[in-house]
């Protein structure tokens, strides 16, 4: 019967690492145990999947303000004009484009997952264009859509 090392027991570890953090493959390459951002190089489609993340917890966020619009809405004319007010001064409208951005972000990223899912774009070159293509496009559609408000009047600062 073996005894199996204790954890971080480097004296077992044919990696020679205490930590545990390394394992050694068949093939006999020292992989790191759970990759992380100071492993990979660095590279596009990482940058899209952490700022559709990110654009994912802005959202919930944005949930909160939508909500608290909902809620001065609810509470009558009175409470609405102090939301509107609020929300209408020139840091709302940042707060407002910011959501929006994230929304546009986070759908752009959403439709590049689904071609994902469906077998295409899978390539590195690929991969790598539509990852520009999510995150360029959504900027593009929220700017836009700032534009339009601001042209038709129905935002002013």
């Amino acid at each position: 019967m073996s005894t199996s090392p204790l954890p971080g027991d480097a004296s077992s570890d044919p990696t020679g690492d205490a930590t545990g953090r390394f394992l050694v493959q068949p093939n006999g390459r020292v992989r790191p145990l759970s990759p992380h951002l100071q492993v990979w190089r660095w590279h596009v489609t990482m940058a899209a999947s952490i700022l559709n993340r990110m654009t994912g917890g802005a959202l919930s966020v944005g949930a909160v303000v939508v909500f608290a619009w909902l809620l001065a809405l609810a509470f009558g004319p009175e409470a609405y004009a102090t939301f509107t007010g609020w929300m209408s001064a020139p840091l709302g409208l940042f707060v407002w484009f910011g959501l929006t951005l994230a929304l546009c972000l986070h759908l752009a990223g959403g439709v590049r997952h689904l071609i994902w899912d469906a077998g295409r774009g899978l390539s590195p070159k690929t991969a790598d264009a539509l990852s520009w293509a999510s995150m360029i496009g959504g900027v593009v559609i929220a700017v836009g859509f700032w534009a339009v408000l601001f042209a038709s009047g129905r935002v002013g600062l």
